[in-house]
C-alpha cells in the first residue's frame, strides 16, 4: 500500500510537470505564454510540417513524454483492463489540447491526442511485459518506483536550477 501511495504521488508530480511543459512551455511567467489558437484535425498534417517535411522529433516527443503515464498507470492499476488504463491518458492529453485552445496558448493538434495516448500505451505494454519476464511484480515495482522517484528528483531539481538561474 505504501508503493502504491508513493507512485500515485509521483504520477501527481510528473503530470503536474506535463502540465508546465505542455500547456504553458516551461515558461515561468504568463506574459512570455504563446498567443497562439489554431485547431488541426488532420493527423500528421500541416501542424507537424515544417520546411516542407514532417518534423518526426516533435512527433516522437509527444509520445516520450508519456511513456512514464503509462507506466505509473501500469503500475498502480496493474489489475485493471487495458482501455482502464488508457481512457485517462487519452482525457489527460485531450485535457491539456483542450486548455492550450480555450486560452490561446498554443496549437491544439490532434497528432499530438494520437502521439500522447500512443506513448502512455507504450508505457503500459512496457509494465506488462516487465512483469512477464521478471515474474515478480512486487520486485519490478519496487524498482521502477525507486527509479522513478530519482528521476523525479532530478527532473525537479533542474527546474529549480532553471528557476533559480532566470531569476
Amino acid at each position: 500500500m505504501k508503493k502504491s501511495k508513493l507512485l500515485k504521488i509521483l504520477l501527481i508530480i510528473y503530470i503536474i510537470l506535463l502540465t508546465w511543459i505542455i500547456v504553458f512551455k516551461m515558461q515561468f511567467s504568463f506574459k512570455h505564454l504563446p498567443y497562439i489558437r489554431s485547431i488541426n484535425l488532420i493527423p500528421f498534417g500541416e501542424s507537424v510540417i515544417l520546411n516542407g517535411k514532417i518534423d518526426i522529433t516533435e512527433i516522437i516527443n509527444n509520445m516520450i513524454v508519456f511513456i512514464p503515464v503509462g507506466l505509473y498507470l501500469g503500475m498502480i492499476w496493474k489489475d485493471k483492463k487495458m482501455h482502464q488504463k488508457i481512457l485517462p491518458i487519452l482525457l489527460l492529453t485531450f485535457i491539456f489540447e483542450t486548455t492550450q485552445f480555450i486560452f490561446h496558448i498554443g496549437a491544439t493538434d490532434i497528432t499530438d491526442i494520437i502521439m500522447n495516448t500512443l506513448g502512455g500505451i507504450i508505457g503500459i505494454l512496457a509494465i506488462n511485459i516487465l512483469y512477464k519476464i521478471f515474474k515478480n511484480e512486487e520486485k519490478v515495482r519496487k524498482i521502477l518506483s525507486i527509479l522513478a522517484l530519482i528521476c523525479t528528483i532530478l527532473v525537479i531539481s533542474f527546474i529549480f536550477i532553471l528557476i533559480v538561474v532566470n531569476l
